[in-house]
């Protein structure tokens, strides 16, 4: 790296890391130098309040460079940005993605610049170009196919940060992965901030099934797709075409479910209700039976009292669910959620610990189901891979990076299994 090449921080989302890589790209064919790019999140107060802290720890650390601050949050709130005195630039999650915006900032970030460079998000029609080859590990990949949402849950900001849903055709999809494939990648994730709304804005209105299917078909030497969060109640007929009759779609599917309590899942403006999770959970292992789930589950939302709790602890077990992502809630200023009758801060942690506990005893029960099964472990570094299932796996040996290797499970050692290459 350049001695005064620009330094980069990011916050919050796996699709926030993948648009840090491209603005890395950007910035360095522009020419950009003595600078610090904190790309943020806006998901929570608790996540703009981290925002400022390192902002601030940067201010401290690079006292030369001038501050841009990128991401949701800058999107979402720019005043709140402006006002620092640490911050030199503000610039929106669609200007972060243009050439022009980087090329204005070169090569030593003075000039014509403007301060604050945020549009409205909702005007925006467009993915942006700035598809990354290999973003990830050098065992995985991740292909970003959408950005925004439609959609207006009462808890959630970020549609205000990423606009709404727009998709990469197809084609422009398929051609980066056989890119990647090309490279060596054996494992390919497809990313999005809402991506079961895949389509709804390209012609013929095609759903995430038929990009999953496609890109299976158009690139056979591709070992493993894997998809990350969806929304069950929008997963589409031939996405459960692929679950049934495509191996190499990973049996891993990560729900965004929120709740568990019916009259909460309204209150949230979701649009399932838990009986709806529970039949597509049971759908997907008739289909697959070695399939499991993730979840996003919240925790004390506004109004909630312990017996729709119990409805959220419930469907732990109901949807058989494995890995739990747990969020304690916290009101975001600007959403419908913040003006609601809220829980007590005490009952909402206890809340959390325990939906905490409940996943850590599903953890459990996964990985002793695995004792003595083969797998076949696509290697993150020298002695951790990952199963079909993204369970983690320990090798006492080293294995080759990248490479999908097979192993017997040998034990278990707290979340993750121990295994033996075979």
């Amino acid at each position: 790296m350049e001695q005064n090449a620009p330094i980069f921080a990011t916050l919050g989302c796996r699709l926030n890391a993948y648009e840090t890589e491209a603005m890395k790209d950007l910035a360095a064919r522009a020419g950009v130098s003595g600078a610090v790019v904190v790309n943020t999140c806006a998901v929570t107060s608790e996540a703009v309040r981290k925002a400022r802290q390192e902002i601030r720890k940067l201010r401290r650390e690079h006292p030369d460079k001038k501050i841009i601050v990128t991401g949701c949050a800058a999107q979402t709130e720019p005043e709140t940005f402006t006002a620092m005195g640490e911050v030199d630039f503000v610039i929106g999650n669609t200007e972060k993605m243009k050439p022009e915006t980087w090329a204005a900032m070169a090569p030593d970030l003075i000039g014509r610049t403007e301060p604050v460079q945020v549009d409205d998000i909702m005007s925006v029609k467009e993915t942006a170009g700035h598809l990354i080859d290999g973003f990830g590990t050098r065992a995985r990949a991740y292909v970003q196919v959408q950005n925004g949402c439609d959609h207006r849950c009462t808890f959630c900001i970020i549609p205000y940060g990423r606009g709404n849903s727009r998709s990469v055709p197809a084609g422009v999809v398929v051609d980066q992965i056989k890119r990647l494939v090309d490279r060596g990648y054996n494992e390919v994730v497809l990313t999005g901030v809402d991506l079961t709304s895949w389509g709804a804005d390209l012609p013929a209105t095609p759903r995430l099934g038929d990009l999953v299917m496609r890109i299976l078909k158009l690139v056979p030497d591709l070992p493993r797709l894997r998809i990350s969060s969806i929304d069950s109640i929008e997963a589409d007929e031939m996405l459960m075409q692929a679950i049934a009759t495509e191996q190499r779609l990973m049996p891993h599917l990560h729900l965004s479910l929120q709740a568990g309590d019916n009259m909460i899942l309204k209150r949230m403006k979701r649009r399932h209700m838990r009986e709806d999770a529970i039949k597509f959970c049971e759908e997907a292992r008739v289909l697959r039976p070695d399939m499991t789930f993730g979840a996003d589950i919240i925790a004390g939302f506004p109004t909630e009292t312990e017996a729709m709790f119990e409805n959220s602890l419930k469907l732990v077990q109901d949807c058989g669910l494995t890995w739990l992502h747990v969020f304690p809630y916290s009101p975001r200023k600007g959403t419908p959620a913040a003006r609601m009758p809220q829980v007590n801060g005490n009952a909402i942690r206890e809340r959390a610990a325990r939906l905490r506990v409940a996943g850590d005893a599903q953890v459990a029960m996964h990985l002793a189901q695995q004792q003595g099964v083969q797998h076949r472990v696509l290697m993150e570094n020298a002695r951790m891979g990952r199963t079909a299932q993204f369970t983690e796996v320990i090798f006492d040996s080293d294995q080759p990076e990248g490479q999908i290797v097979n192993a017997e499970v040998m034990g278990i050692a707290g979340h993750q299994l121990t295994a033996r290459a075979l």
